[in-house]
């Protein structure tokens, strides 16, 4: 029986160790949300700079790209995306392709990003939304159906 007293004594000391060290562990990293999509793809790029015909002459001289009057970039120059040049203090965006921008928008702010400019419509042309990542980045999304940007009516 003191034996039993003991091994009841040891085993509680060392319950009582767990629990107090298991106090000064550091909590585990918050999960990160599910992603929106299976990996989200680069889809479309901007490069901003204060005069558009310097980026245009400086990209098709320096790397060979064929830029159109209205600074629109295809793929047949890049190899993978299209792009643009605009005229606006100096930048670069990534655009990722979602398939619902709103819920990307949401996923974003969940996970420490803020929203930029909230899904819009350019019709015709593409959906989409802006956000600046934890760093401060500022990111695109284009709403994506089937592996191609959703087109909305033209007004």
């Amino acid at each position: 029986m003191g034996k039993g007293v003991i091994h009841a004594g040891v085993l509680a000391g060392a319950l009582l160790w767990l629990g107090a060290s298991a106090a000064f562990a550091l909590p585990p990293p918050p999960s990160p949300p599910p992603p929106v999509v299976e990996p989200a793809p680069i889809v479309f790029f901007d490069i901003a700079g204060p005069d558009a015909a310097r980026l245009r002459a400086f990209y098709g001289s320096t790397f060979g790209w064929k830029i159109s009057p209205a600074n629109a970039i295809g793929r047949d120059s890049t190899g993978v995306l299209d792009g643009t040049l605009r005229q606006d203090p100096a930048e670069k965006v990534l655009y990722l392709g979602v398939p619902d921008v709103a819920a990307a928008l949401r996923a974003v702010v969940q996970a420490g990003g803020v929203v930029d400019q909230p899904r819009f419509v350019v019709p015709g042309v593409v959906i989409l939304g802006l956000f600046r990542d934890p760093a401060g980045n500022r990111m695109g999304l284009v709403e994506m159906k089937d592996r191609k940007p959703v087109v909305p009516p033209a007004r």
